[in-house]
């Protein structure tokens, strides 16, 4: 295991694997698999692509409260997703707490993306950043969980790609859906 400190940039192949097999797990956790069409380790951009169910078009038949809701939705699986990335890296993989610093910039992020993407107020932004930072300490925070983030991480290397479909088939075999 590495003594190096966690950074957001990825220390090396084993730590991308882990941070993919995190947000994988939370996406899982919050019952949006579907939203995932493939992973890719490998990739030079995103690490996960998103299926169609996760983009919501501009429609002028569409509500823009329903379209607020979507974004406002999508905020808080991305935000769960980094928050995740952090946790497998660093209570799974690493055995300790993300460094504050790491988790200060990360928050800062969330505060940008909130206010640019979906026009939140800062109260707005820190409930949904706590609500998603207590979701996701608790579930990488269970050691019983750790064995299977392993596996996932194992997996992750050795097949670099996983469909949705293949991704929900491997997590059920896990017994994580």
């Amino acid at each position: 295991m590495s003594q190096k400190t966690l950074t957001l940039a990825y220390l090396n192949e084993d730590d991308r694997a882990y941070g993919l097999a995190g947000m994988v797990i939370s996406l899982a956790s919050l019952h949006a698999t579907d939203r995932i069409a493939e992973v890719n380790l490998d990739s030079d951009g995103p690490m996960v692509e998103f299926s169609h169910e996760y983009y919501f078009p501009g429609n002028p038949t569409i509500s823009p409260k329903a379209t607020w809701d979507n974004l406002v939705s999508n905020f808080h699986l991305t935000t769960s997703m980094v928050l995740s990335n952090i946790m497998a890296r660093s209570l799974v993989r690493m055995k300790e707490e993300a460094p504050k610093e790491v988790m200060s910039e990360i928050y800062r992020e969330v505060e940008r993306e909130g206010r640019d993407t979906c026009e939140l107020e800062d109260d707005e932004i820190e409930q949904l950043y706590n609500t998603a930072m207590t979701r996701m300490r608790r579930l990488f925070n269970n050691p019983r969980l750790h064995p299977a983030v392993d596996e996932f991480a194992r997996i992750l290397s050795r097949r670099r790609s996983l469909s949705g479909l293949e991704i929900r088939d491997e997590l059920h075999y896990l017994q994580l859906i």
